[in-house]
């Protein structure tokens, strides 16, 4: 063991021990996941499966390398010693090896146990994904925050359980760098994602299809252009169904034994030119008039995102946004004709974040300086604080830098703001026999109140009080 002892005393040699020692650290760390053979967490999967392996046996290559260079070197100068001590810890080579190893192992153990769980927590922050690794996601980010799963980490719908898809997914990031790195990355970046990971795998750990979903109660809010922003409602009924009982929409579509595919003829799968059902007892295809044969992209198999395409990261149109905002008191109801002027303007042209800051709010005030005078100046406070939410629709939904505008990215929740659910229950897909897919309003809803002032129905169900109390 002596010349290997001497033979070890080089840097190269020390280099390749210090990353033996380390990558032996996380790993002991890393114990329990490694013997599992799979993590829930992808980053600790790419730590435990991928990081450690090639510092690890890198550093056992570098130490027989420096050992065999320090041999060929002294054995050209003729200083390689013909004898060596013994192996007593009076042997100063001996010893200084022993407290390098024991130094470089404490310290590993200090550091690479902080700095391991610090990183694997911070690589599963939304603030990394949002904001360190990928600024050129701005809309997306802003979108995510004001979304119903802002408390969802993005891995957690991004890539999911498992070191198998973290790989797909960053193997895909290296692309997505190098175009961030010489900006020729696509503005705005297109949707959908063609490689994302298939919903079941994602969404359905928290959505389950199979269990029954109860009919619910949704209520849109809509303000008119009139002076009076005049408040209306509609009330659904809607019939989401669950899979095991074959109805609603649910059901109808992810039922037991309900395969449905279709082909789109646009990159954003808006034109569907077919559909294939095939259920319980029946397969059938229904087609537009001008579907070509083989028409439209490559066959997909429906499942949640094709309806549900944007759960996370949803824009609004301007009347929408207005009306979201208003409903919320953002922005005051009583100003006249708050709603018209504000979509008005919100539909202008600014070309940085920066102009649109100073003259969307500079706008909103104008108006009411020079239309309702006597208005501002008793409710100066009231118009500037709305001014300042005109503003923040506008920057929650246009990014100019990313050439996201109105409209950028379809929603096919609904039918009302974008095709949605006409790009397939519009009447005109038909089959051989004749038969289309279902137009009918009531198959997904009942409309319990259309446009109306005050709702009766809200009253008998108690969301609003009864102003005859």
């Amino acid at each position: 063991m002596s010349p290997l002892i001497h033979l070890s005393n080089n840097w190269i040699s020390l280099v390749g021990v210090v990353l033996v020692t380390t990558t032996t650290v996380l790993w002991l760390f890393l114990l329990p996941v490694t013997l599992k053979g799979e993590t829930e967490n992808p980053y600790l999967g790419m730590v435990a499966f991928l990081t450690i392996p090639g510092p690890f046996f890198g550093g056992l290559m570098l130490i027989p390398l420096g050992m065999w260079l320090k041999r060929r070197r002294e054995g050209h100068t003729g200083i390689y010693p013909p004898e060596f001590p013994t192996l007593t810890w009076s042997n100063p080579e001996l010893r200084k090896l022993v407290y390098f190893i024991g130094a470089t192992t404490v310290v590993n153990v200090v550091i690479g146990s902080q700095v391991a769980y610090s990183a694997v927590n911070y690589m599963d922050s939304v603030s990394f994904c949002g904001k360190t690794c990928h600024t050129v996601m701005e809309p997306e980010f802003t979108a995510y925050q004001d979304s119903p799963h802002s408390r969802v980490e993005c891995v957690k719908c991004h890539i999911g359980p498992g070191a198998g898809w973290f790989v797909k997914s960053k193997l895909s990031g290296t692309r997505q760098l190098l175009a961030v790195t010489f900006k020729t990355y696509p503005r705005p970046i297109p949707t959908p994602v063609h490689n994302l990971r298939p919903a079941r795998e994602t969404c359905e750990a928290c959505h389950w299809p199979q269990k029954y979903g109860e009919d619910r109660v949704r209520v849109i809010n809509k303000f008119a252009d009139d002076e009076a922003n005049s408040l209306t409602k509609t009330v659904l009924l809607m019939k989401i169904g669950g899979g095991n009982h074959g109805i609603g929409i649910h059901g109808t579509h992810l039922g037991p034994g309900v395969t449905i595919r279709y082909a789109a003829s646009d990159e954003q799968r808006q034109n569907i030119p077919w559909v294939e059902y095939n259920g319980p007892g029946r397969q059938t295809l229904y087609a537009t008039a001008d579907a070509k044969p083989n028409g439209g992209g490559a066959p997909r198999e429906m499942d949640c995102m094709d309806c549900h395409n944007r759960p996370s990261h949803s824009y609004d149109l301007p009347d929408r946004g207005m009306d979201k905002a208003m409903a919320a008191g953002l922005i005051s109801n009583t100003l006249p004709f708050a709603k018209k002027k504000a979509v008005e303007i919100l539909k202008g042209n600014y070309p940085t974040r920066d102009e649109a800051a100073q003259k969307i709010p500079a706008a909103f005030l104008k108006y009411y300086q020079d239309t309702y005078p006597g208005i501002y100046a008793q409710r100066q406070a009231e118009i500037t604080a709305s001014a300042k939410q005109v503003l923040a629709v506008w920057n929650r939904n246009i990014f100019p830098e990313m050439k996201v505008a109105w409209g950028a990215y379809p929603i096919n929740i609904g039918h009302t703001d974008y095709p949605g659910c006409f790009r397939c229950h519009d009447g005109g897909h038909n089959a051989k026999d004749g038969k289309s897919i279902s137009q009918d309003c009531n198959a997904c809803h009942n409309l319990l109140a259309m446009d109306e002032a005050a709702p009766k129905i809200l009253t008998d169900l108690g969301v609003v009080e009864s102003k005859t109390k």
